[in-house]
């Protein structure tokens, strides 16, 4: 095919495992370890033996564009290794190593059973079993400790004795490290069942090598070959949609292969080495509560920092660019998507990997100001990659009232325009470019100026996944919502030492009983952070009885004065009359006005309130799907 830049071809798997061998195929250095188990081993033997399909390998030639740096396959001896491979097993790492191990490397295999205990085992393959037709073949595929004793009755008695040649040849059992040399094995097993006698069971030798060993001989398997031209994305790509080894590699991971070509372990300043803490670490304990296991910013990955990074480098060859009088189309673009990441230099990670750092630690400090603590409470992930570029970029200046305000304006937007759910690359450089421009002076940027919060949005607001309805959790506790039985402002203390988490105000079971539907009191009008105390006592109940037992307390709780609750309820924006009177309806339209308003203030834009139709129907689900249980009752 024209413009094709790979090729497959088949060849023979005793040729290919010779080429691991002595280092002529090698891996990239960024291959995950080998962690294949027995019963993977076993089944992958097993096809091999029948002469079935395990797939096809993809392999790179070297001395191309992808300049990664090698490292042999596991257990191929150092000193057979060629200095210079030609190839790399982009796909199939775990296959091959897993057959080498078994066959030509002809010791034993560390592996580890399904119970996930690291062992030692050769491989056999019995001769009776696999030659029987209603034997499943894996079930003729065995694995013996190193010493190749079987033993039961907790190691006490002996099942299976192959330490030596000749208790193979008795007990018919083949050892998998001979598949391809069969010769000098055959000759000792026919010497011992020499005589007439034995005839027959040289013949169920002779039988299986046809049958099964001669499988292995002429096994051949498909190579996709791509050649040395082949581009870093298109590399990328097959990490991400055909690796079959587990979880598929990404940027990051090619990255470090090409940085490690420069003597930089990548690897080792995202996750550390030794007693040393990696960034990772860094930032998993970022304002990290104490009985968290990470704090806001735990789960950034090392693909968003490496995606901050390029922001400022593709920023910076822009501007030598246009300081060269280049224009239009000439100009490259400010950019942080995968191929941006592919091309950013050692150097310019060095330049940028310390300021940018600081940026996501700053972003922590941001989040905390809006009242987002946990991951779990995070409107959008991907937002915080902008976030961080920009306070990187702006520095201490992000601190400023004015600055911050713009900030926290920018953000909501971007929360409620629900503009960071897909397709985030080009928006997250949009917003790196024209942020930073606003504070200082410029037009608002895209972000602020496109978004649309449609009035409805709030009745359709019930998933705990949606960002907005995140969006407006923090804001309520933002704006000084108070428990409704302690009165405290849930700021990081009490957020955490009271178990906050968003609650029901009409109670789902009153609401069922009352005929409401899950899709109307689900919504997150009907939502608040509460603590978990409070929602305890709350219950099941009508407003107007829970709010009764907030003011009379129990033997553990002091009661609340009427008036004091009625400025607590405010404080979440709900009307005490409409509450106390378990007037639903009117509750629902009088706290949609209520929030639509703090949505417009959060925003700085008015919400949409006209009758054009949203595209689309909302997803129907059954009553007790549409929310896992939140309320806890007495």
């Amino acid at each position: 095919m024209a413009g094709s830049t790979f090729q497959t071809n088949p060849y023979d798997l005793d040729r290919l495992l010779e080429n691991c061998h002595n280092g002529v195929i090698q891996l990239p250095d960024f291959q995950r370890s080998w962690v294949w188990d027995e019963d993977r081993i076993k089944s992958l033997i097993a096809s091999v033996s029948r002469a079935f399909p395990v797939g096809a390998l993809m392999a790179l030639e070297t001395g191309g564009h992808v300049n990664f740096k090698p490292r042999p396959i596991e257990g191929a001896p150092p000193n057979a290794i060629i200095a210079k491979p030609h190839s790399l097993l982009l796909d199939g790492q775990q296959r091959m190593t897993s057959l080498y191990q078994v066959t030509l490397r002809g010791q034993v295999v560390e592996t580890v059973t399904p119970k996930n205990k690291k062992v030692k085992r050769w491989f056999y393959i019995d001769i009776r079993k696999a030659l029987d037709p209603n034997v499943d073949r894996e079930e003729a595929i065995i694995g013996v400790p190193e010493d190749r004793v079987v033993r039961s009755d907790f190691g006490r008695k002996e099942e299976l004795d192959l330490s030596t040649p000749e208790k193979e040849y008795a007990n018919l059992i083949y050892p998998v490290r001979s598949v391809f040399d069969w010769d000098r094995w055959q000759d000792g097993f026919n010497d011992f069942w020499r005589g007439e006698q034995h005839e027959a069971i040289r013949e169920t030798f002779r039988v299986f090598k046809r049958q099964v060993l001669e499988n292995f001989k002429g096994y051949r398997v498909p190579v996709i070959s791509l050649d040395r031209d082949t581009s870093k994305e298109a590399v990328c790509v097959v990490f991400e949609k055909v690796n079959t080894g587990g979880k598929p590699l990404d940027a990051f991971e090619l990255v470090t292969a090409m940085y490690a070509a420069d003597g930089h372990e990548l690897r080792k300043d995202w996750y550390g080495k030794d007693e040393e803490k990696g960034r990772h670490n860094r930032f998993l304990n970022t304002l990290r509560p104490a009985d968290s296991e990470s704090g806001i910013i735990g789960s950034v990955s090392n693909t968003d920092f490496l995606q901050a990074i390029s922001l400022f480098y593709t920023r910076e060859r822009r501007r030598e660019a246009e300081k060269a009088g280049k224009q239009g189309k000439e100009l490259p673009a400010v950019t942080g998507n995968r191929q941006a990441l592919l091309n950013l230099p050692l150097a310019a990670y060095k330049k940028y990997e310390r300021t940018v750092e600081h940026g996501f630690v700053q972003a922590a400090k941001f989040l905390h100001m809006l009242h987002i603590y946990r991951i779990f409470d995070l409107p959008y992930q991907s937002q915080i990659v902008p976030l961080a570029a920009i306070i990187a970029d702006i520095g201490e200046a992000w601190e400023h009232d004015t600055n911050r305000a713009k900030l926290q304006r920018w953000y909501w937007n971007g929360v409620f325009g629900e503009l960071y759910g897909s397709a985030v690359e080009s928006r997250i450089a949009r917003d790196f470019t024209e942020v930073p421009a606003w504070l200082a002076g410029g037009p608002e940027p895209s972000t602020v100026s496109e978004t649309i919060f449609r009035a409805d949005r709030l009745k359709t607001m019930r998933m705990r996944l949606s960002a907005a309805y995140k969006g407006i959790n923090a804001l309520l506790m933002k704006e000084g919502a108070q428990d409704f039985r302690s009165g405290q402002h849930f700021d990081h203390t009490v957020f955490f030492g009271e178990n906050v988490d968003i609650h029901h105000i009409f109670p789902q079971d009153w609401c069922k009983k009352q005929g409401i539907k899950p899709s109307v009191f689900d919504s997150i009008i009907n939502k608040t952070p509460l603590s978990f105390r409070t929602n305890r006592i709350i219950g099941g109940v009508a407003p107007s009885h829970y709010l009764a037992k907030l003011e009379a307390g129990d033997k553990t709780t002091p009661g609340v004065e009427s008036a004091r609750l009625d400025s607590y309820l405010q404080s979440h924006l709900i009307d005490p009359a409409l509450l106390r009177a378990d007037k639903f309806d009117a509750f629902l339209v009088d706290r949609q006005k209520r929030l639509l308003d703090l949505v417009e203030r959060a925003t700085g834009k008015m919400a949409y309130a006209g009758d054009a139709v949203e595209e689309g129907n909302d997803i129907e689900m059954d009553e007790e799907g549409l929310e896992p249980e939140m309320t806890v009752t007495e």
